[in-house]
């Protein structure tokens, strides 16, 4: 009999779980350990940020959904992994053994490398967890009863754009349903050398496409940017060239700022020696396999990808949901013929799909592969996008209730863009 743990719960370590125990026999153990008890649905935050979502609606009570499946839980966080010796610390001194372990913690979230930033102590908030988009929803309230500029994008050294655009967007939307619009002016600080890298050099005509839309919705923007620091009320940028030369300082009044953090890896994770690189991301080979510990495997957001090109404000790649649940599948195929004595063969696509609200409208995109020259490279607009997430979201997390081991973002976004047909 094997034990399989599996580290994180999130949008990749639930459906690890029901693809491994629907892999395996019942004889073989599986255990999630998660530092909360609850799963949340990420790509719902944004709406949760300006109140068109409750948290109910996206989160939900993990045990008892993977007891259904025969799957362990323990709601608790791990301080330590003892790689060498195949076992997980606890935070309350616990410790548990496994055969394999599986990685799909998410990222730590870095707001400590901007002086000021973050909703802990800092002056920014975040959409990127649950909690943090719940603050940033009660903030929203307050800015209401007085409202004036905002400032949205992301740090240097971010990876995750996608979100930023969005919020912007809803944002810009929300304020608009309010007829306050007017009295908020509103600006998109970034990274990215230029609107729609999206840490991936573009996909089709993003660039052009994001521009004419902000431009439409009277959102300004600062790409090239490297904030500095932020204080209550001012956000210090500075803007550079191609080069990274400065061009500009900027000093930015704001009332309300949502602004997401570079990510590293979690800290019992990137204390293992040899299994990430400096900044904390596992180190896997095309097998999704830690390169020094033959039993360790991690996916998502949490692995070591390199950047899609050198740009003047560093940027890094966003991992998607597709990307994502490629990788968790060809994991369960590799353990799965681990345990049989067979050789690792599955893997995972570096493929991007994503898709993105905008408040009464959408933008999906798809790069194959994520990184150019690429063989499909497509961006589209359209009211269909927003219902197609709507969908999504429901589709997602009833599946992850119901304990399903269907490869969702295949059977559900790629057909419904078309995809089957843009890649023959």
């Amino acid at each position: 009999m094997a034990h399989i743990a599996i580290l994180g719960a999130g949008t990749g370590g639930m459906p690890a779980a029901y693809e491994l125990r629907a892999a395996l026999g019942p004889e073989h153990r599986i255990t999630v350990i998660n530092a909360v008890d609850y799963f949340q649905f990420v790509p719902s935050n944004p709406w949760l940020a300006v109140g068109w979502r409750k948290r109910s609606a996206i989160t939900f009570p993990i045990a008892q959904y993977l007891r259904r499946r025969n799957i362990e839980f323990i709601a608790r966080a791990v301080t330590k992994i003892d790689a060498a010796g195949n076992r997980l610390e606890m935070a309350d001194g616990s410790s548990l053994s496994y055969d394999y372990l599986l990685i799909t913690t998410g990222p730590k979230l870095s707001f400590d490398e901007v002086p000021g930033a973050g909703p802990d102590g800092g002056h920014t908030h975040s959409i990127c967890t649950v909690d943090h988009a719940e603050r940033t929803w009660a903030a929203y309230q307050e800015f209401l009863k007085d409202p004036g500029p905002v400032v949205i994008g992301a740090m240097p050294m971010a990876s995750c754009f996608g979100p930023a655009y969005e919020f912007s967007f809803i944002v810009n939307t929300d304020l608009r349903r309010r007829r306050l619009r007017h009295k908020v002016p509103m600006t998109y600080v970034t990274s990215e050398p230029y609107i729609g890298h999206l840490g991936l050099g573009g996909v089709g005509d993003s660039k052009g496409l994001l521009e004419s839309e902000y431009r439409n919705n009277d959102i300004k923007w600062i790409t090239n940017a490297r904030v500095t620091r932020v204080e209550a009320g001012k956000m210090f940028v500075t803007e550079v060239d191609a080069q990274g030369q400065t061009v500009k300082e900027h000093e930015l009044p704001f009332k309300l700022s949502m602004m997401l953090p570079a990510f590293k890896g979690v800290d019992a994770v990137a204390a293992v020696e040899g299994l990430c690189n400096p900044r904390g991301f596992v180190l896997v080979d095309e097998h999704q396999r830690s390169k020094k510990y033959p039993n360790i495997y991690s996916a998502g957001v949490c692995i070591a990808i390199p950047p899609a090109e050198a740009t003047p404000v560093p940027t890094g790649v966003p991992k998607t949901g597709y990307m994502i649940e490629t990788m968790i599948t060809a994991i369960v195929k590799n353990i799965a013929a681990d345990i049989a004595g067979q050789p690792a063969t599955a893997k995972g696509s570096w493929n991007a799909i994503c898709l993105a609200d905008m408040g009464t409208k959408g933008a999906a995109f798809v790069a194959l592969p994520q990184i150019p020259p690429r063989n499909v490279n497509w961006f589209r607009m359209g009211r269909w996008v927003h219902w197609v997430k709507v969908a999504f979201e429901k589709y997602f997390i009833y599946k992850m209730k119901a304990g399903t081991s269907e490869p969702l973002y295949e059977r559900y976004v790629l057909r419904a863009l078309g995809v089957r047909r843009l890649e023959s």
